[in-house]
């Protein structure tokens, strides 16, 4: 193990926290991923702690380099979002005015623009918002706020 336990997550070198390697995620079942809430802490990680699962991992300071350094770690996280975005063209649970997959979702697009950069942000979200109008614009607008502002630049 290399001390950043995120990017060896990512690149199939080590397991999350519940034991499992990130193969056995991108595998799952969407009725598993809808049930499951502690593996999108591991797949698209962030540099603060989540409010809806204590105890879930946090990026180490240099982690995020070390991804974006990380051909393997690379390769997971884009595996991860190719399976999470089938999860959501091929369920429609999430399309409503709340559901925890709007906070899911922001935190994809975040994390994604992070580690694989503006272009695959902006592509996911261009797919999840022509999901939200295609099925006729359910999701809050507050939800919607929340992605755009994932996607803006910081400073």
């Amino acid at each position: 193990m290399s001390g950043f336990p995120i990017r060896d997550f990512l690149a199939g070198r080590g397991p999350d926290g519940s034991g499992r390697r990130i193969a056995q995620v991108i595998a799952f079942e969407d009725g598993r991923i809808e049930a499951v809430h502690d593996f999108i802490q591991w797949c698209f990680p962030l540099p603060e702690a989540s409010r809806a699962v204590p105890g879930a991992p946090v990026l180490a300071p240099g982690e995020a380099d070390a991804i974006r350094a990380d051909p393997e770690a690379l390769a997971g996280l884009s595996a991860m979002l190719a399976r999470m975005r089938r999860f959501y063209a091929g369920t429609d649970l999430w399309l409503g005015a709340h559901d925890h997959n709007h906070l899911r979702i922001t935190r994809i697009l975040t994390a994604v623009r992070a580690l694989l950069g503006e272009a695959e942000a902006q592509d996911f979200f261009a797919f999840v918002t022509a999901r939200n109008a295609g099925a006729g614009a359910p999701i809050n607008r507050q939800s919607l706020a929340f992605w755009a502002a994932a996607l803006a630049p910081r400073h």
